[in-house]
């Protein structure tokens, strides 16, 4: 029953993996547009479709949890899943949607071009600041004395943080706002991490290759000195003769 559960599990990761990536990229393209045109004509459809892809979110998530063997064990190494159904419940936290946005995004693509580091990093990179961007301007923009009011705001602000450079020019003044800028420090950090083990991981990939080669060369180089010598027995013990 336990390895049925687990394969059922695995078949159902299997199946959404690539629905649930068009869904976070829809997710993505909807909660832009939604940003970019506030108070548009399509700001509502843009809120019921946000809410019917968070909806699957959930329903994956507890799916997924239903069928877990251990679910003490699923629920503490999903912590960030959780979170990215549950709390959106709250308008203040709305913007954790964007959490599994960037977990699916990282999760599908990450083995896909790990070989290709700069191009993973970069779009990892991409993929965290323009969302981090989205974030703390629709969070700041209607805020009294807010600093951050424009893309091109939010998007100096998320560099400056993400460098760790903060000049102090651009700053959240919401709730809202400071949640982001905590998740993209701590993200910040995070992807740092990401981006040293890839490359480390990259590198170790690429030495055991230089290793192997080198282990068979040697092995060939010992096999010929070795026929050599046979060969250099039978000539001696002919020439003897």
């Amino acid at each position: 029953m336990l390895q049925s559960n687990e394969a059922r599990l695995e078949r159902w990761e299997r199946k959404v993996e690539w629905p649930l990536t068009a869904l976070a990229v829809l997710f993505l393209v909807a909660y832009a547009w939604q940003v970019f045109d506030d108070h548009g004509v399509m700001h509502f459809s843009l809120e019921i479709v946000l809410w019917l892809v968070w909806a699957v979110f959930a329903a994956d998530y507890v799916t997924r949890f239903t069928l877990a063997n251990n679910k003490f064990w699923f629920f503490k190494t999903h912590l960030f899943d959780l979170a990215a159904v549950v709390l959106p419940m709250v308008r203040q936290l709305r913007v954790l949607r964007l959490i599994t946005v960037i977990t699916l995004l990282n999760k599908k693509f990450q083995h896909k071009i790990r070989q290709r580091v700069s191009i993973y990093v970069a779009g990892v990179t991409v993929i965290v600041a323009f969302c981090a961007s989205l974030g703390v301007l629709d969070a700041e923009r209607h805020a009294e004395n807010a600093s951050i009011t424009t893309f091109g705001d939010a998007l100096w602000w998320t560099l400056t943080t993400m460098s760790t450079v903060g000049y102090g020019d651009r700053y959240p003044v919401t709730a809202e706002g400071r949640l982001v800028a905590g998740l993209l420090m701590v993200g910040g950090i995070a992807l740092l991490g990401v981006i040293t083990g890839t490359i480390a991981s990259w590198l170790v990939e690429k030495l055991r290759g230089v290793e192997e080669a080198e282990l068979e060369t040697v092995q060939e180089l010992r096999k010929l000195r070795a026929e050599l010598a046979e060969l250099r027995a039978e000539l001696n013990t002919r020439s003897g003769g």
